[in-house]
């Protein structure tokens, strides 16, 4: 993203057009500009974050997306549809990780506008 923003603004479009194209909010794209100008390519790399790295990796939340999408029963699981708990649980069993937390799941599927079908029996079996 931070190469698109460079490349647009080598094609002289202004930061609103940019970041109107690229969905991003203006601040951002004046940040990026910014850093592309001051430092060329190397300004474009992403910085070093502070905060607790990432838990999962995106292999591994795209693999529980791609669980999400299948029916319970092609797993071998006897459940007529997934859950967020379930889903967490079948992310164990297949070795994706050894521990998952509902939410988590419930975060990765919402990313993607993708709604596990049972939500008002997550929270019947506290989930």
């Amino acid at each position: 993203m931070h190469a698109q923003v460079a490349l647009h603004a080598a094609r002289g479009r202004s930061n609103a057009c940019i970041a109107r194209e690229a969905g991003l909010h203006w601040d951002t794209v004046r940040r990026w500009r910014g850093r592309f100008a001051q430092a060329g390519r190397p300004g474009i790399k992403d910085r070093q974050r502070c905060g607790r790295p990432a838990s999962f990796t995106p292999l591994q939340a795209a693999e529980v997306k791609a669980s999400a999408c299948r029916l319970p029963a092609e797993s071998e699981v006897p459940l007529s549809r997934w859950s967020c708990p379930e889903l967490a649980r079948e992310a164990a069993r297949r070795g994706i990780a050894p521990f998952m937390s509902a939410s988590t799941v419930r975060r990765w599927l919402a990313q993607d506008a993708l709604k596990p079908p049972s939500g008002h029996r997550e929270s019947a079996r506290g989930g």
